[in-house]
């Protein structure tokens, strides 16, 4: 059995899934929504217990088995970067990535910690390389988390970064794949391939800035236009388009930062780019997200199922249908292993 848990900024969400022959089987999973600080933001241990408690008050609400689990840490937080390398064996790149280290990663290396992943090796073109992703997070934030883990009176057993998790729970193929995140305080854009993730990039445009754009075009209160954005969304032939009139400025906003992010990716690997986008996160739930997108960027737009790769039983389909798009951090580390 493995576990997932999926610490967001305004909900949890965990996931436990069971290696079933070759695929995996759902076992539990379930979904809490959360109005304390992400650990990342606490200030001291009170702020953590009450993140924990809600994990154990979620533990054993979905009636979850194993007590190992896997977590998360908020792209906001973590500093992902390409980098390439010549044709050097693996001891020798991870030798060199400390040196290197130091020029793309905006934090002191000695409070810091590094990781580092080989994604693609090209040694039969001009000149050839290794193409190397490199993550670093300020270790005082993986303490946090491991210290909420402990005190849910959990094991740790693995860390990585949302979007690792989303690239495994919903990148299919091995052509290049777009994937957005539309969280509630931030929208994380991956480009992956092959099923790894290869460029990541984090924006403060998201499911709040949404719900702010409603409330002052409407003039409303914040609980009616969250109410609103999940009924109507994008979708122009309810109450006289006025939703989607007040969100389409700022869909605009990511969808700009979704072609900058194509144009950096096809200039820096100098391959093929995405065709396709998948959605996921909460806003992604929303009516007409994916075709306004599609149309505003010209790629086909989906939202993603990150049970696609998952048996699901017949009777925890129709409850897991609307949200869906929530689990998509928990399902990635679940399949984690």
């Amino acid at each position: 059995m493995s576990v997932g848990v999926d610490i967001g900024s305004k909900s949890i969400k965990i996931v436990e899934l069971v290696k079933d022959g070759k695929g995996w089987r759902l076992k539990a999973s379930g979904v809490v929504g959360f109005k304390g600080l992400a650990p990342e933001y606490a200030k001291d241990e009170k702020d953590l217990s009450l993140v924990a408690e809600a994990i154990k008050k979620l533990y054993k609400e979905a009636k979850i088995g194993s007590k190992d689990v896997s977590i998360s840490l908020p792209e906001h937080s973590v500093y992902t970067r390409t980098i390439k390398f010549p044709p050097l064996t693996d001891a020798e790149i991870a030798s060199a990535v400390k040196w290197e280290a130091e020029q793309y990663i905006p934090i002191p290396l000695n409070e810091a910690i590094l990781q580092h992943q080989i994604i693609e090796r090209k040694e039969n073109i001009s000149p050839p390389h290794v193409s190397v992703l490199l993550v670093a997070v300020l270790r005082e934030i993986v303490d946090k988390y491991a210290k909420v883990v402990d005190m849910a009176k959990l094991n740790l057993v693995s860390v990585e970064t949302e979007l690792m998790s989303i690239v495994r729970s919903l990148a299919i193929d091995e052509a290049p794949v777009m994937i957005v995140d539309l969280g509630a305080r931030s929208t994380d854009i991956a480009i992956a391939k092959n099923g790894q993730l290869y460029f990541s990039r984090s924006l403060q445009t998201a499911g709040e800035a949404f719900t702010r754009a409603i409330v002052q075009n409407l003039g409303i209160d914040e609980t009616q236009a969250e109410e609103y954005k999940k009924t109507y969304g994008m979708n122009k032939t309810q109450l006289e388009g006025k939703i989607k009139s007040a969100l389409e400025p700022v869909f605009r906003m990511v969808a700009d930062e979704m072609k900058k992010a194509i144009s950096y990716y096809q200039s820096s690997e100098q391959g093929e780019s995405p065709k396709s986008a998948i959605l996921t996160g909460g806003s992604a739930a929303m009516p007409e997200v994916a075709s306004v997108l599609t149309r505003l960027l010209g790629l086909e737009v989906v939202v993603g199922n990150p049970f696609s790769k998952v048996f699901v039983a017949p009777e925890a389909v129709n409850a897991l249908a609307g949200y869906a798009p929530l689990y998509s951090v928990a399902v990635g580390l679940a399949m984690r292993g």
